[in-house]
């Protein structure tokens, strides 16, 4: 979600809301048709600030041994001479990602083209025919060397931008072309709709066009040759030692860069596939985190006698991870296609989706936790969680994602724990529709969870006669967000009072997507 920093009064708390490898196919492609695509958290203890918040077969992390730095004395202005598109974006925050998790990705080296045998296969699905072009993508990209470029001289030398490459493919002329380009570092708080990214193309003859992002995560062109739109299959990104970037000492910064190989969502690589595949990766993902919470028998805070494992359904935990990687624009523009997108970012990359994604206040990964230094929400529920056996390593284990489900899981109980008992109650009966409670406090805290209680009181609405979201007919007067309830034989939907736009936002998400995981 975009997120922004807030302030929430709670009890006890102060609290700040943040929100295979498989053979090149140069000769395959043409024969297919395209087709189209905060966490916050408020936990009741005194000095603990809680705030929220591939595999593409490019997924690795390779370390830049020895990058070529080149000095310049009259740095060139970035361009941005040329719109950028305002329907595909999506907010991001600035902050780098850590080294730490660049360090911890595989070091095992993608393969050469050399090494890919040539494959001519008739009748190959289109996401085959995708991964195919991801995995040679990446091995395109493996030993390309990002030009660093320094301005200054006389000991005042600064690194001026970052440099990124780009693997594209063209389907008219069935080749590869790696584009270089330039972006600001540090990141410019840039969001969609305002002004434009400043970049410089470095690849002569190539145009391009920013669409989307700023960061490791999510930042994307789309490319143009002589009039071709060229597809990205892979993009390379340097990381930075921010220790170092502090201290000013570029060259060593640049030096010891680690180039993230990865590739972020384009509708190139939007499937069907990797969209039911994504889903049903979530849920296994899901699934195996609840089995080891089940195997180690940690008990349940919100329901003594019972097992942690029986509180919170699998379909919840899936939903979070989605949920927290669809930016509130995309869902009101595209409506459930936004999920899509997600879930087919899961489909192509698996365990490596969303591992660099990192808001403006730092909250990592697929299901956005933060650390604060050892104060933040993912310390405190290892702290609190320990029978989960939860990784103790914040980078590690906020960018695993089943580890990241487990301590989500433990979290969102804790958080009942918290809630009345004529909400726990009902949540007992309907875990999934009255799940709109934990997921509420995952987003918001305690205090939109208090919030949302005294709003469905002032419509009239028992938590008895919750139901999951139908569909709004035509013409329908009610406006969402909203719940649904159930009236006489009927389900209809009743608008909430307005009580926290973002929080409310998110349950209208939680509820549009709970049935794409039955």
């Amino acid at each position: 979600m975009t997120r922004s920093l807030k302030s929430y009064d709670a009890p006890f708390a102060s609290i700040i809301v943040i929100m295979s490898f498989l053979p090149p196919v140069s000769a395959l492609l043409s024969s297919f048709a395209r087709v189209p695509r905060g966490t916050a958290f408020a936990l009741p203890l005194l000095v603990i600030s809680i705030c929220s918040g591939c595999i593409s077969s490019g997924g690795r992390i390779e370390p830049v041994d020895d990058p070529p730095l080149v000095s310049d004395t009259a740095p060139a202005p970035l361009l941005h001479d040329v719109p950028m598109a305002v329907s595909e974006t999506k907010s991001e925050g600035d902050s780098e990602v850590p080294v730490a998790v660049a360090e911890s990705e595989q070091h095992e080296a993608p393969p050469k083209p050399g090494d890919l045998t040539e494959l001519i296969v008739t009748g190959r699905t289109r996401d085959l025919v995708i991964r195919d072009l991801v995995a040679e993508g990446q091995a395109q990209l493996r030993d390309v060397q990002l030009q660093y470029v320094f301005t200054g001289k006389d000991g005042r030398e600064v690194l001026r931008g970052r440099p990124v490459a780009f693997a594209l493919w063209s389907e008219a002329q069935k080749n590869w072309t790696i584009a270089h380009l330039e972006i600001p570092r540090p990141p410019v708080k840039w969001k969609p709709g305002r002004r434009e990214l400043p970049f410089t193309v470095r690849t002569p003859g190539i145009e391009a066009r920013h669409v989307k992002g700023t960061g490791a995560e999510r930042l994307m062109f789309k490319f143009s040759h002589d009039g071709e739109e060229l597809k990205v299959y892979g993009r390379k990104f340097p990381v930075f030692d921010n220790t170092l970037i502090k201290k000013k000492r570029w060259r060593e910064a640049a030096t010891t860069a680690r180039s993230i190989v990865y590739l972020p969502y384009t509708s190139d690589t939007l499937d069907p596939h990797f969209t039911s595949g994504g889903r049903d990766f979530l849920l296994a993902t899901a699934r195996g985190a609840i089995d080891e919470l089940r195997d180690a028998s940690v008990p349940s805070e919100a329901f003594p006698g019972e097992l942690l494992a029986d509180v919170i359904p699998a379909e919840v935990i899936a939903t979070l991870a989605v949920i927290e990687q669809t930016d509130d624009e995309d869902f009101l523009e595209k409506g459930t296609d936004a999920f899509d997108e997600v879930l087919s970012q899961y489909g192509l990359k698996r365990e490596e989706a969303y591992r660099y994604s990192v808001s403006s206040a730092k909250a990592l990964g697929p299901m956005q936790f933060t650390d604060r230094r050892g104060h933040g929400t993912y310390s405190f529920v290892v702290r609190s969680c320990r029978g989960a056996q939860l990784d103790p390593n914040f980078e590690r284990g906020s960018t695993r994602l089943q580890n990241a489900m487990k301590a989500a899981v433990c979290l969102l109980d804790i958080e009942l724990s918290q809630m009345n008992s004529e909400i726990r109650a009902a949540y007992r009966a309907k875990p999934d529709v009255l799940g709109i409670f934990p997921v509420a406090a995952y987003n918001g805290g305690r205090r939109n969870v208090a919030k949302l209680y005294r709003a469905l009181n002032r419509m009239g609405v028992q938590l008895a006669e919750l139901r999951r979201a139908g569909k709004l007919p035509p013409g329908s007067a009610v406006v969402c967000p909203c719940v649904w309830r159930e009236d006489g034989s009927l389900v209809q939907a009743v608008s909430i009072p307005r009580y926290n736009r973002e929080n409310s936002g998110y349950i209208e998400k939680y509820q549009s997507i709970l049935s794409l995981f039955d």
